[in-house]
């Protein structure tokens, strides 16, 4: 492979890995806007991101199986022509419910996108490069959101939110072409490997009863939904609490994401001296701190546009470390069954995710305190499923003990 294919394909697979989150953060500051234009709240339009996360989860169980049975290439192109059509069908939405239906349908076309590229890294590249191209894979997928809410304020204060649905379309396209000319055929159709429900749910089943995945995973899942409530709070927040306009509030989702991103790459600097075991509970116990010190600030309306946003930098910096560390435990059980363990670790954590955004769209009066209140409880309950998992682990494998079985298979 030469150089310039090495990065071409990194390029392209990057591009698949930010289809799923860039489709979320360029579309959040049009909240109040398609609010207005839909005659409803900000609030209810946050029901969109709701459907668009539960797309998410329910197509990382879909596509795993998928893959393995029609090859890489097939799924992809159904994936990403279903993207097309549902975002170009959310331009001409006249009510909000026909636009939440949609984000659902896009998300399950753009979840095929980062499903393939990770199973493609496995084929395509040999495995003791695995861990360089998904580490410049991730500095791909971070320029979201840092770029994507900025483009979409800019984009909706000039041209209007439905501008933005024109955009997506236009990228899910570039991206079929892309994987049509560009992307090799990097794995065999296996018509063997079974679609039924039956083989599936078994597979499933035998990886979340073990200990050491429930107790990650799940407290992963829940400190990682923090985030999920300030994606789906914050366009309240910044634009009907403190009034920001719609390229303001692009400016300051993309500084908020330095936090997240900066303290995940921080994570791998941490790691040349810690373990991940002794990384996790410092950062779910700082993140529970934080949030309880946010809470009391909100409760007693001491809080103002600095201020929140230097709390949410820390708070969103604590899952930036806690995150990947989880993510890495929670799959270091396995070898054989390593997609099956991260397809359901993507499904709880979208899952979840999914709730919280449900819980703050309840909330229709600006306030910072629902967002607040989501974040700091969802803290509160990782800390308690941390403390009460860790005690039915019988023996931790630590990462790397199976790290190349699950690379192979």
């Amino acid at each position: 492979m030469t150089k310039r294919t090495y990065y071409s394909l990194i390029l392209i697979l990057g591009s698949l890995t930010a289809l799923a989150p860039f489709s979320i953060d360029m579309y959040l500051p049009g909240f109040p806007a398609i609010a207005k234009d839909l005659d409803t709240t900000p609030a209810k339009v946050s029901l969109t991101l709701s459907g668009f996360f539960i797309g998410i989860s329910a197509g990382q169980l879909l596509y795993g199986p998928l893959l393995d049975h029609f090859g890489r290439k097939k799924p992809l192109y159904f994936g990403l022509s279903l993207y097309i059509l549902a975002s170009i069908a959310c331009i001409w939405v006249k009510n909000i419910d026909s636009l939440i239906v949609l984000r659902f349908i896009e998300a399950i076309g753009a979840c095929v996108a980062t499903v393939a590229s990770v199973a493609m890294v496995r084929d395509l590249f040999p495995v003791q490069d695995s861990a360089k191209v998904f580490s410049l894979l991730m500095l791909v997928l971070g320029v979201s959101p840092m770029v994507a809410p900025t483009v979409g304020g800019i984009v909706t204060a000039n041209f209007g939110w439905q501008a933005v649905f024109i955009i997506l379309s236009i990228i899910g396209a570039v991206l079929l072409l892309a994987v049509i000319l560009w992307l090799p055929n990097s794995f065999k159709p296996d018509p063997s490997h079974s679609l039924k429900p039956e083989p599936i749910i078994r597979d499933f089943i035998s990886v979340i009863v073990e200990p050491q995945f429930y107790t990650y995973a799940l407290t992963g899942a829940i400190s990682f939904a923090g985030l999920f409530a300030y994606v789906s709070g914050s366009p309240m927040i910044f634009m009907s609490v403190f009034k920001v306009n719609e390229q303001v509030y692009g400016w300051i989702f993309a500084f908020l994401s330095i936090g997240f991103i900066g303290a995940s790459q921080l994570n791998n600097l941490v790691l040349r001296r810690f373990k991940s075991e002794q990384i996790i509970p410092v950062a779910l116990r700082t993140q529970l701190l934080i949030g309880f010190i946010f809470l009391v600030a909100s409760y007693n309306d001491w809080l103002n546009l600095g201020i929140t946003i230097f709390m949410l930098f820390l708070f969103l910096s604590c899952i930036g470390f806690a995150n990947p560390n989880m993510a890495a435990l929670s799959l270091a059980p396995f070898s054989k069954k390593a997609g099956t363990a991260s397809a359901l670790m993507g499904a709880i954590q979208m899952g979840m995710g999914s709730l919280i955004s449900v819980v703050i769209s309840m909330f229709d009066e600006p306030s910072t305190l629902p967002m607040i209140a989501a974040m700091a409880g969802s803290a509160s309950i990782a800390n308690i499923v941390y403390l009460v998992g860790k005690r039915t682990i019988k023996h931790e494998v630590e990462i790397g003990e199976n790290a190349e079985a699950g690379l192979v298979h």
